[in-house]
Formats: structure tokens, C-alpha cells, sequence
């Protein structure tokens, strides 16, 4: 019993932490380079009025739900599941083996983003030193330094010829991955407080302040009002199209992180002092206005530069970002914090999805936090290293069903397994003498749950909803 009380786990320190360390899990590439191109695509208001919709919906019962759980099990997915099927049932062992489906899902989203990872280290540095200004505008150059192989084409030799060719001093990205995948798991290797919590401390501010600079900067530009004007553009023939309402929802589900991982087991270092919804309430704004300040960056800038706006993926911030900034006035500075911005959203990002296949180790193997650190990133870094030619189907994969399918067992091990009392009495537990509202069962148990399956079907339909 001791292994699993709040006293004796390592734990977030503070509620600022906490709630710092959830933002920096949600702020990810998918705000980046994903939110300002729905918001392009699909024109402005038009899509983020249905986005806010969803965002208050998932972030009212979802978020909620999955920091609860892992408060309430104090543990990852895996203890979670088995300790509720074990209050229902009497037996660990089912729901343990189901709560391996998110944990799996964690690690192939954590190789996933350690590809990511590389790229956004080499292009921070490329961004310091100069490197990514001098390749100006042509976009064979720009093309060239980003090193991606045609996904038809795509074979174990481009895999490893990833890993070796580069245009700065020979390093190849795969050297670049092992470089930011070191730093972040350096971060994990210090731990909840003194580790995640202190270096989130650091990295959401400053990205913040970064972002709203570069914001402030762009909006000085030539154009950039065009920009502006397309954000807040409202079509109201749009918002019939079911088409926008479910490219809207799918973005607002996988930039709140609801996968059934990654906030189980940051809502497990939670202490029962502290009001989780409240917490998740700030984790969806701030999520939101990362998302929105991203927009506000891009979309003005690639206006000011004459640029269409019309696709999405690494080839929007590797590429036709790039070939942006090189051609505006105070490029080089312009691009140099941009990428330090997007690798401080990396960093935050991959150390949450990576921390419930480390927690996991050490609650079931009983590993010590240094070597189940090691662990998981050496095959982590293996297998990353070998599907760089394929990032964009493997991310397809886990974000199209493991990621849904991860947050649909939680849903239902949350409000249909365990007791309605245990799930109102621990939402309640730090809430001080409020109550959440009688809303809150009704809509987890049955609109949360049917949003998690449309979120698969749909996935599985469009191929890829966020």
C-alpha cells in the first residue's frame, strides 16, 4: 500500500506545477502546425466556433475525468484500470491488461514525436546559428535541409540515410534525435517535482512570452492584416457543412491530450489538496490561447509573405514556414524564436507522453526511476530511428485509432465501472465546499463516452481528424 500513497510517490509540488506541467503536455505540434491550418481551411470563425464548443464539452468531462482517475488509483493507466475493475469485480487482472492498450499507444506516440523531436532540434539550431536564414528562399534548399523521403519510396536505406546525411557539420537527424530525446529524458530522469514540474516552470512562460512577441511583431508587417481578417471571417454556410464540426472536434480532442495516458498519470502526482476542475479549466484556456496565439503568428505572417495557406503536417513549419520567414524583414530573429518556441512545445510534450510507460516500469517491475528512464528511451530512440521515412503513417495510426480507443477505456472505466459515488466524491476532493454540478456524471457517462467512439469512426473515416 505504501508504494501507491500520495506521501511516498514523487508528485507535483504545487498547483501551478501541475497545471503548467498539463499545458505543456496539451501544447504540442498539434497546436503548432495543425490548429492554424483547420483554422485556414476551414475559414476563420467558421471553425473556431465549433472548436470552442468542443474544447468547454471535452475539457468539462474528459480532462477531468482522466485527472481524477489517475488521482483516485494514484497510478498509471494500468493500476488504474485494474484497481477499478477490481472495486467492481473483485479481479485486478482484466483491467490491467486492458490499461496495456494506452500504454502501448503512449509509446508509439512518444517514438512518433522523438522523430518530431529531432527535427526541432536541428531546426532550432539551424535557426541560432544562421543556418536556416542562409538558405533563403529557394525551397529545393529548404526542402533539401528538412531530409524527408518520399513515403512510397520510402526503405530501411532512406532510414538510414537519415540518420547520416545533414547539411550542418555531417550530423544527420537521427544524431538530432538522440539529442533531444537525451535532454528531455534528462528532464524525466530528475523526476515529477524536481524534473518535469521545474523545467515546465521554465518552458511555459517563456514560450508563452516568445509567442506573443513574435505575435506582436508579425502584426507590424505589410499584409498581415489580410491575415486577420480571414481569422476573424464567419461563414455562416460553413457551419452546416458536418464537416467542419468534426475536423473542429477532433482538433479540440487530441490538443486537450485525452488518450487515457499521459493525464492519468500526471492526474496520479496530483495531491487530493488540489481542485481538479479547476485545473482542467485552466488547462483548456491555456491550451486554447497557445493554440490561438500559433494562428495569430502564422497565418498573418504567411499573409504578409504572400503565401497560401493550404496545407498542413511538418511540410507547413519545416518548408513553407521557413521559406516565410527567410523572405520578411527580421527573418533570421523571427525564425531563431519561432523554433525555440516549438522546441520548448516538444520538450513538454514527449516528456508527458513518455512518463506513463516510465511510471509503468517502475509501478510493475518495481524499477528504480533512473534505469526505467533508460528503458524506455533506448527503444524508444531504436525504433524512431528506423521509421523516420514513415513518421506521418505511424502518427496516422495512433492518432486515427490508439489514441481514441486509449481515451474510450478510460471514459469507461471512469464513469461505467467505478461506482458513482467514487468518481463525485474524488472530482469533489479538493473542491473546497462547491460541489461540481449534476451535469458533470450525466455528460461524461454518456456524451463523453460517444464522443470518444465518433472520434475513432471519424478518424477512421477522413483519415485523421486532428
Amino acid at each position: 500500500m505504501s508504494n501507491n500513497n500520495v506521501e511516498t510517490r514523487d508528485g507535483f509540488r504545487s498547483k501551478w506545477g501541475f497545471i503548467l506541467a498539463c499545458i505543456g503536455s496539451a501544447v504540442g505540434m498539434g497546436n503548432i502546425w495543425r490548429f492554424p491550418v483547420m483554422v485556414s481551411k476551414f475559414g476563420g470563425l467558421t471553425f473556431l466556433i465549433p472548436y470552442f464548443i468542443f474544447v468547454v464539452l471535452i475539457g468539462a468531462s474528459g480532462v477531468i475525468e482522466e485527472f481524477t482517475f489517475g488521482r483516485w488509483a494514484q497510478s498509471g493507466p494500468v493500476g488504474a484500470f485494474g484497481k477499478a475493475t477490481e472495486q467492481r469485480f473483485g479481479k485486478k487482472a482484466p483491467g490491467e491488461w486492458i490499461g496495456a492498450i494506452p500504454i502501448i499507444g503512449a509509446l508509439m506516440l512518444g517514438i512518433g514525436y522523438t522523430v518530431v523531436i529531432g527535427w526541432i532540434f536541428k531546426y532550432c539550431f539551424m535557426g541560432i546559428s544562421g543556418d536556416l536564414y542562409a538558405l533563403g528562399t529557394d525551397m529545393a534548399n529548404i526542402g533539401g535541409a528538412f531530409g524527408t523521403a518520399a513515403p512510397e519510396s520510402a526503405a530501411l536505406s532512406e532510414a538510414v540515410g537519415m540518420m547520416l546525411n545533414s547539411h550542418i557539420f555531417g550530423i544527420g537527424n537521427g544524431v538530432w534525435l538522440i539529442i533531444g530525446l537525451l535532454i528531455s529524458l534528462l528532464i524525466m530522469a530528475f523526476g515529477i517535482g524536481k524534473g518535469i514540474e521545474k523545467a515546465n516552470k521554465v518552458m511555459m512562460p517563456v514560450l508563452f512570452g516568445l509567442m506573443l512577441i513574435l505575435a506582436v511583431y508579425v502584426a507590424t508587417l505589410s499584409g498581415a492584416g489580410a491575415g486577420y481578417k480571414y481569422i476573424f471571417t464567419l461563414d455562416p454556410k460553413g457551419l452546416a457543412d458536418p464537416q467542419v464540426w468534426i475536423f473542429a472536434f477532433g482538433q479540440a480532442f487530441f490538443s486537450l491530450s485525452v488518450a487515457g495516458n499521459g493525464s492519468v498519470i500526471y492526474g496520479s502526482y496530483l495531491s487530493r489538496k488540489e481542485s481538479i476542475p479547476s485545473s482542467a479549466r485552466n488547462v483548456a484556456i491555456f491550451d486554447t490561447v497557445a493554440a490561438l496565439l500559433a494562428a495569430f503568428v502564422i497565418i498573418p505572417a504567411m499573409a504578409a509573405g504572400g503565401a497560401e495557406l493550404s496545407s498542413g503536417g511538418p511540410g507547413l513549419m519545416f518548408v513553407f514556414l521557413v521559406n516565410v520567414f527567410n523572405g520578411m524583414q527580421g527573418g533570421r530573429i523571427v525564425g531563431m524564436i519561432f523554433f525555440i518556441c516549438v522546441l520548448f512545445a516538444g520538450v513538454s510534450s514527449i516528456i508527458n507522453i513518455y512518463e506513463a510507460p516510465v511510471a509503468f516500469l517502475q509501478e510493475k517491475l518495481k524499477m528504480k526511476r533512473i534505469p526505467a528512464v533508460a528503458v524506455i528511451g533506448v527503444f524508444g530512440a531504436a525504433v524512431a530511428l528506423l521509421i523516420q521515412p514513415w513518421t506521418s503513417q505511424w502518427m496516422d495510426v495512433v492518432s486515427i485509432y490508439i489514441c481514441p480507443i486509449g481515451a474510450f477505456l478510460a471514459a469507461v472505466m471512469f464513469f461505467w465501472i467505478l461506482d458513482k459515488k467514487t468518481v463525485l466524491d474524488e472530482v469533489n476532493a479538493g473542491y473546497g465546499d462547491r460541489k461540481i454540478g449534476k451535469w458533470f456524471y450525466p455528460v461524461g457517462k454518456y456524451v463523453f463516452c460517444a464522443m470518444t467512439v465518433i472520434a475513432l469512426i471519424a478518424g477512421a473515416i477522413y483519415g485523421g481528424i486532428g
